[in-house]
């Protein structure tokens, strides 16, 4: 039984998992709970995804950590806000966009950044399983960086895709076990901001390329995963519309049988999210966790991402979406809030008003996106 379900519903996924004819079709789905925990019933057999976008580790976070921590470094109370979100899905998976530094440091902020290690004991308590690293920051720091990365994720087991430390290590897929189901994630980002990868590592960190992307989600398919999740770092910085290149690589990954759902980051404001044929992508989910220095109001302002995955025949679809707004409050002491269930106020009123309108700006609340409480 994993972390999330109740314990009466593992028969029911050992079930779904080893079954070779689709099930009955089950209970009329029930909404996702607002707050965020796993108390409402599901349809038999389903599972939920929650995504968030960027985890950009700027110095003032640190700052704000070590004021937690008493001297320590602890982001755990910047992340307490979304927790209970984040716990209370089947999967959470994260964007790391940032290489992580030796335990001590030294660290650093933009441009090339190299962040605490403790950043990911935050994101491991806050109920995250799985984390892309493909950005324009997977190098930063070069192969060590990755390594270090790499190797501080495996200590605290969470799963990673998008880096890696070796040609073995990239050519082998993620798939991971979500209520009985094998869930697949690939990760794949723009550029390096000029960085060239080493001579000789050409699987140090993954570049979008759509037949690569398809490749990888093939061969994860192969490797015995019913559902494969893309996460693509693309976009344009502070820019809230898609790309028409991300719209054109949105269409072509998700026509293909062997792609469920893309989840996108790296503008650092939200995107909108769109349906296309009987799939979602998110475009972009802004940040999750950042503090520029020279915040625009909207790089406060992100999103969470959750669908639910129910069993259509022999393959599985969603059922289910919705966003879940969020904001990053720059008041002392810095904290990441989770919208829907936060108090109203000016503030509150003013981010849920601006997030609604770039997610729903291609129309997706008419093909079912959904928010909490609106």
């Amino acid at each position: 039984m994993t972390k999330h379900r109740v314990a009466a519903l593992a028969g029911v996924a050992v079930l779904v998992a080893g079954c070779s004819s689709p099930p009955q079709s089950g209970p009329a789905p029930t909404p996702f709970p607002e707050t965020g925990s796993s108390t409402a019933a599901a349809p038999d057999g389903s599972f939920s995804v929650v995504a968030t976008g960027d985890v950009l580790i700027h110095p003032a976070l640190t700052e704000q950590a070590e004021a937690d921590g008493g001297g320590k470094i602890d982001y755990r109370p910047l992340l307490a806000g979304i927790k209970p979100l984040i716990s209370g899905a089947d999967l959470g998976i994260c964007h790391l966009e940032t290489p992580l530094a030796p335990e001590g440091g030294p660290y650093s902020g933009y441009p090339s950044f190299s962040a605490p290690p403790e950043i990911a004991d935050a994101l491991k308590d806050t109920g995250y399983d799985t984390c892309s690293t493909s950005s324009n920051h997977t190098i930063d720091q070069g192969a060590a960086g990755v390594s270090r990365t790499l190797d501080k994720l495996d200590a605290i087991g969470v799963k990673h895709t998008g880096s890696a430390r070796s040609a073995s290590e990239a050519a082998k897929p993620l798939v991971m076990d979500v209520q009985g189901v094998k869930v697949a994630q690939v990760s794949y980002a723009f550029g390096f901001n000029g960085i060239e990868v080493p001579a000789g590592k050409p699987w140090l960190a993954n570049r979008i390329d759509v037949d690569d992307v398809l490749s990888a989600a093939r061969k994860a398919r192969e490797a015995g995963a019913q559902v494969v999740i893309a996460s693509l770092h693309w976009g344009v910085e502070y820019q809230h519309e898609p790309t028409a290149e991300q719209r054109s690589q949105a269409k072509k990954i998700l026509a293909s049988d062997d792609v469920d759902l893309i989840i996108g980051h790296h503008a650092h404001v939200v995107q909108p999210f769109e349906k296309i044929g009987e799939k979602w992508v998110a475009y972009g989910l802004g940040n999750s966790i950042a503090r520029h220095s020279e915040p625009r109001g909207d790089t406060e302002e992100g999103a969470a991402a959750r669908f639910r995955f129910v069993r259509d025949g022999d393959r599985w679809k969603v059922d289910k979406a919705e966003y879940v707004p969020t904001l990053i409050k720059l008041d002392d002491p810095i904290r990441l809030i989770n919208l829907s269930t936060s108090p109203a106020s000016a503030q509150v009123t003013k981010a849920l008003s601006d997030t609604d309108k770039n997610i729903l700006s291609l129309g997706a609340d008419k093909d079912g996106l959904t928010r909490p409480g609106k």
